[in-house]
């Protein structure tokens, strides 16, 4: 009852015919043909420029995401800590009840 089942391997039925014979053509090097070197498409549309308050802009909001990201990750952080504490205390409590039994 405990003991497992191993399947037993199917056996091939019928003649088992060779794998067929492949011809291999012979490959004749050919001396590669240069590319013209093409030319880069001017882009019509014009270079991105920042002013002075779409930088600041940008560096606010980059901050901000940082403070936020920072904020999460501090207060996960502190979260682990204080469950952490608290099951060493239970495991305090716990122990000191079982000894004085």
């Amino acid at each position: 009852m405990f003991r497992p089942k191993l399947p037993t391997m199917p056996q091939p039925t019928g003649a088992v015919t060779p794998p067929a014979v492949v011809e291999l053509n012979p490959v004749t090097p050919t001396t590669p043909v240069p590319q013209p070197d093409s030319v880069a498409p001017v882009s019509s549309r014009p270079a991105v420029q920042f002013t002075s308050g779409g930088t600041l802009a940008l560096v606010g909001g980059g901050a901000a995401v940082v403070l936020v990201v920072g904020a999460v990750l501090v207060s996960m952080l502190l979260a682990v800590a204080v469950t952490a504490a608290s099951v060493a205390i239970c495991a305090v409590v716990v122990r000191s009840v079982l000894k004085d039994h």
